[in-house]
């Protein structure tokens, strides 16, 4: 396995935002972080990389314990993308650039160069190459963060709500993309979403958050409306259409 959580707890400022967090995610699997907003999906996602330090449990990442490990050697093993991406006068092959810094010794090798003109290639982004990020809409900014966190090479990639500003192709473009590199090279991705057709489209494990514990952790097929009704408060009618597994809202209590 590639992450491997115990019992892990965060509080703030004395509040108890998640309890007794437990799962594994191993090797070529995606798993999707899901639940209303507030709930601490962030917060656990911030968690698994020690941006945020939790006050219990284990985090083991790639075998080994989290809190023994240099701050470079969890960039190394771990790609984030945050919600909210920072800009500056950089341009975007530059911005991307920035993410082999785990890897790069004295210089920025040939070998550096090739894997990020690779990502601009395979994320159909060569046209935003010598683009200034400050100059960037949303959707592009979001798409240099997740280059970005692909050419560090990660183990695992932590994505925080990766689709959120970008418009319907390019949700499908990226995610399909993360999906192919997570099974090609065997690594795993954890992505907060709550897009839940998306998340059922591209994830293969799901966590339910509600009232900082899981309320069901499991795959594809153990997904039912009962679950999303109890972490949502609404209900909801699952069914095939083309082949895709789809999630339509019932009527909340004020259409009925």
């Amino acid at each position: 396995m590639i992450l491997n959580v115990q019992e892990l707890g965060f509080l703030y400022r004395n509040h108890d935002v998640l309890h007794d967090i437990a799962f594994e995610v191993n090797h070529g699997e995606i798993m999707a972080i899901l639940g209303p907003n507030g709930v601490g999906k962030t917060t656990l996602l911030k968690c698994l990389n020690r941006i945020l330090n939790a006050k219990k449990g284990h985090i083991y990442l790639d075998g080994s314990e989290i809190q023994t490990l240099e701050t470079l050697e969890i960039a190394r093993r771990a790609g984030y993308v945050p919600q909210r991406v920072e800009t500056g006068r950089l341009t975007a092959f530059d911005a991307v650039l920035l993410g082999r810094r785990p890897h790069i010794g004295w210089d920025v090798s040939d070998r550096d160069l090739r894997i990020v003109d690779a990502i601009f290639s395979r994320l159909s982004m060569d046209n935003l190459r010598l683009s200034y990020i400050d100059e960037m809409s949303g959707g592009e900014l979001q798409k240099i963060a997740i280059a970005r966190a692909l050419v560090q090479e990660p183990r695992i990639l932590l994505l925080d709500e990766p689709t959120s500003s970008l418009d319907l192709k390019n949700q499908v473009d990226i995610l399909s993309t993360i999906a192919g590199i997570v099974r090609e090279h065997g690594i795993a991705a954890v992505m907060t979403m709550h897009d839940l057709n998306q998340a059922l489209r591209y994830a293969d494990r799901f966590i339910f958050l509600k009232d900082g514990y899981i309320h069901f952790h499991g795959s594809y097929d153990a997904v039912t409306p009962e679950i999303i009704e109890d972490v949502y408060g609404l209900p909801v009618m699952m069914g095939m259409v083309g082949g895709v597994r789809c999630i339509v809202p019932g009527l909340s209590p004020s259409e009925a």
